[in-house]
């Protein structure tokens, strides 16, 4: 078992790795990582077994710590269906003395959630705990099963009625200007907080990634927007990454026919709907509203967990 530090020279060969693995995202893939480069130094890692590649963990440094990654929502091991319980652990033996060996002393792990796993893909959750990992972080979604949809409930469908009742109808967008300072202007208002991304970077990466970034709106008949959501499209899930609700949006039900449309047409083949975490200091403060208006769509609970790992 060998552990490399990736470069630029491997970038096919991750992306490759990425599109062929059991548990990896777009999201994990280098055009989409790379973009914030100038704020993350890169510590990404390769694995290797007799000479073949069988995971990758994309990383980022800070000070002697690594993150899996720190601009990103998840990260951990990415691997393909010949991972095996055993093989992961002396993966994280060469991990390990390779972390010594570059002077790096903990390890922040952002474990994959389980509903972008296509198939089995725990070993790294044994290996942590196997390596005395401790739990610092838990956050928690609200996720739908698609085959075994629970209904809205009668809120939610009375906001969709009503939406369609003054006239909204939901198209994809091309409007990120317009859609980030909706959402700019509702995160202020109502958290205090600002987008991650400026409406530049999500152009970009809705442009690098044309197929599994969209963005989808609430319009009336002058076009006008009052809500909408940025779909990050995976092989089996479609995950919420923004949600923006204008205050007119929210007296006529604006938001809730986008869901209506997205989970009841637009992605009702997939096997999960994701709509992200809703809690705030790391996963310590649960914010109520916000996740009793998801599980008003019949989302339920699935967990992001972070892990502690020292070398």
């Amino acid at each position: 078992m060998k552990t490399i530090l990736y470069n630029s020279e491997f970038k096919n060969i991750w992306d490759e790795f990425v599109d062929n693995s059991k548990n990896g995202t777009f999201m994990l893939k280098r055009d989409y990582m790379d973009y914030h480069s100038d704020r993350f130094k890169d510590f990404s890692l390769m694995f290797y077994e007799d000479e073949k590649l069988i995971a990758i963990m994309p990383n980022s440094i800070h000070n002697d710590e690594i993150r899996s990654h720190g601009g990103l929502t998840y990260g951990g091991i990415v691997t393909n269906r010949k991972m095996t319980a055993r093989k992961m652990l002396d993966l994280f033996s060469s991990m390990k003395e390779f972390l010594k060996e570059n002077g790096i002393k903990k390890v922040i792990y952002k474990a994959i959630p389980s509903f972008y796993h296509l198939y089995p893909s725990d070993e790294d959750m044994y290996a942590l705990f196997r390596n005395n990992a401790k739990l610092i972080r838990r956050d928690i979604s609200t996720t739908i099963l698609m085959e075994d949809k629970i209904k809205f409930s009668d809120l939610r469908r009375r906001g969709a009625k009503k939406a369609l009742k003054n006239g909204l109808e939901v198209k994809t967008s091309e409007d990120w200007e317009e859609y980030i300072n909706l959402l700019a202007k509702v995160l202020e208002e109502h958290h205090g907080t600002k987008p991650v991304h400026s409406a530049d970077e999500i152009k970009k990466l809705a442009d690098n990634f044309p197929n599994n970034i969209k963005l989808y709106c609430a319009y009336d008949k002058e076009n006008k927007m009052y809500a909408g959501v940025v779909i990050f499209d995976t092989k089996q899930t479609a995950h919420a990454q923004y949600i923006a609700n204008s205050n007119e949006g929210r007296e006529i039900g604006a938001l809730d026919l986008v869901f209506d449309y997205l989970i009841n047409q637009e992605y009702k083949d997939k096997k999960f709907f994701d709509f992200g975490i809703s809690n705030e200091h790391g996963g310590l403060i649960l914010n109520n509203g916000l996740i009793s208006q998801k599980e008003g769509f019949g989302g339920r609970g699935v967990v992001y967990d972070f892990y502690e790992m020292e070398i």
